[in-house]
């Protein structure tokens, strides 16, 4: 198994759970101008969607888009409860806020990153990702991670996410229990262990 990644991208999502799932992988890191992997490989042949994350499978099929490829993972390892069993409740419910994460706030972040996109459009997707934060953030749990206990694929990816922050001039503060699951998150020997092979801690 094989992941594509771009240095701290939302692909990193997926580097932190395969780090924690225990399952043996490579990865390949993806040049951002010359779209060229370390082992010379072109990512562009590779995804014909040009992004972030790709996973090659053991059977040589190509998994692509972060809710997949999460999920994917979250599923390998069952004793490392990155994803609630399928088909209970619990797993669709896992479903719904990768989805969640996904189109509401990732895709409002991604104009924030885009030099050509207007101050009207930026204004508008900070107006929603605030909207959807303050939802998130009003409806964390009792647990210490997302959806409960334990730590699973959609805490990887906001934990990402919520990375951006200082790049993009936004206050994760205004944000208490989502603050505290970014502090959380970060102390996890798997997701320093990512980090740290994205270059991204020393």
């Amino acid at each position: 198994m094989k992941l594509y990644y771009l240095k701290g991208a939302c692909s990193l999502a997926s580097y932190i759970a395969l780090c924690e799932s225990g399952v043996k992988f490579d990865a390949a890191e993806v040049d951002r101008g010359t779209r060229k992997t370390a082992d010379g490989e072109d990512y562009n042949a590779i995804n014909t969607k040009g992004y972030v994350p790709s996973l090659r499978l053991d059977n040589g099929q190509l998994l692509t888009e972060n809710v997949a490829v999460l999920q994917y993972i979250g599923d390998l390892n069952p004793q490392a409860k990155l994803a609630p069993p399928a088909g209970t409740i619990e797993h669709y419910k896992l479903v719904e806020l990768l989805a969640f994460l996904n189109s509401e706030i990732h895709k409002n972040i991604s104009p924030l990153f885009n030099a050509a996109a207007s101050d009207e459009t930026k204004t508008f997707a900070r107006g929603n990702l605030t909207k959807r934060l303050d939802w998130l953030d009003a409806n964390f749990g009792s647990g210490p991670y997302l959806t409960g206990e334990n730590f699973t694929v959609a805490d990887s990816y906001l934990f990402v996410m919520l990375g951006w922050f200082g790049r993009l001039g936004l206050d994760v503060s205004k944000w208490p229990k989502l603050q505290a699951l970014q502090k959380r998150v970060s102390e996890r020997p798997a997701v320093e262990k990512a980090l740290r092979a994205e270059g991204l801690k020393h």
